[in-house]
């Protein structure tokens, strides 16, 4: 007697149909992801082609105030970037009907090496283009870095109540020994350098170690003190707490030489460069890169589906 058990064909022949649906559901779902990815590389081309790629860098041909704007974090891989920052900035100052450039900084700060490297960059354009004046229009807050890049313009506008100031150098970071003791967890680091695991979190902090990274903090205040000081020149009315790392109003910055007075945009291009048209310069992010962007979280999900179909048994 066999031991197959009945109806093993009727089993197998929807084993079989089964398979063959699941099959092709994944082919649909590759065949979609290909052809969207064949539309993305359409788009992108047909975006360069018409020119769409490129951000507006050139005005109408009228005399103008240039606008740039400088908003959150200072970082290299951001939209306040030094790269991005500095070409707005070369494009604005490159234009003959450039009548006067406003910087318009709304940033808690940043990495000090993009903060200086802008700042040093404001220098070399206005000693490039000396008829050319750059004032910087504070929104919300320029703290830290923020101020570093706004200590290089000619002059400085807030709001009286705009935050200002944080003249001052953090590195932080946390601590993880005792939580690693009460779990009963060792750490095992290996080095070849006595400093190479510098800080490490997950050991206990060494003496010497915490020492240099406080001269290194300190060398870099002093940096930042220096910029200030020569930007602000005798307008700066210093206070034992100036450098401290404190922040204050706009109207207290006024007050201690560290804004010149109290503007807006608007107001600074009407009232001071005296030219009210306004061209924004500002590097915003391309036709080209916002379609792949969002086309390429498409992409993303459609992989992912197409992926899903797939395991191993």
């Amino acid at each position: 007697m066999s031991d197959t058990p009945p109806g093993w064909e009727r089993t197998l022949l929807e084993k079989i149909a089964l398979d063959g649906l699941a099959e092709q559901k994944a082919k649909r779902r590759w065949g979609i992801f290909f052809k969207l990815l064949g539309f993305t590389y359409v788009g992108v081309m047909l975006a360069m082609f018409l020119g769409l790629g490129d951000g507006e860098k050139t005005s109408d041909g009228k005399r103008h105030t240039a606008l740039v704007q400088l908003n959150g974090v200072i970082q290299a891989k951001g939209e306040a970037s030094a790269d991005n920052v500095i070409d707005a900035l070369q494009s604005a100052f490159a234009d003959s009907n450039t009548a006067g450039v406003i910087l318009k900084i709304n940033s808690p700060g940043g990495s000090p090496v993009q903060s200086g490297i802008i700042h040093d960059e404001i220098l070399r354009l206005r000693a490039k283009y000396p008829t050319i004046h750059l004032y910087v229009v504070v929104e919300d807050v320029c703290a830290s870095g923020g101020y570093y890049v706004a200590a290089a313009a000619d002059n400085i506008y807030v709001d009286k109540a705009s935050i200002v100031g944080s003249i001052g150098v953090l590195m932080d970071g946390f601590g993880f020994t005792g939580t690693m003791e009460k779990l009963g967890v060792e750490r095992r680091l290996l080095t070849a350098g006595e400093n190479k695991g510098f800080l490490d979190p997950f050991s206990p902090q060494d003496a010497k170690q915490k020492a240099y990274a406080k001269q290194m903090l300190e060398e870099i205040h002093g940096q930042f003190i220096d910029v200030v000081r020569k930007g602000r020149g005798k307008r700066l009315k210093e206070t034992p707490e100036m450098f401290s790392g404190l922040m204050w109003s706009g109207a207290r910055g006024v007050e201690l030489g560290l804004a010149d007075g109290f503007g807006t945009v608007e107001s600074v291009a009407r009232d001071v460069i005296k030219v009210a048209n306004v061209h924004d310069y500002t590097t915003k992010q391309n036709f080209a890169e916002r379609i792949a962007k969002q086309i390429g979280t498409e992409m993303a999900t459609s992989a992912a589906q197409a992926l899903s179909s797939f395991s191993l048994h």
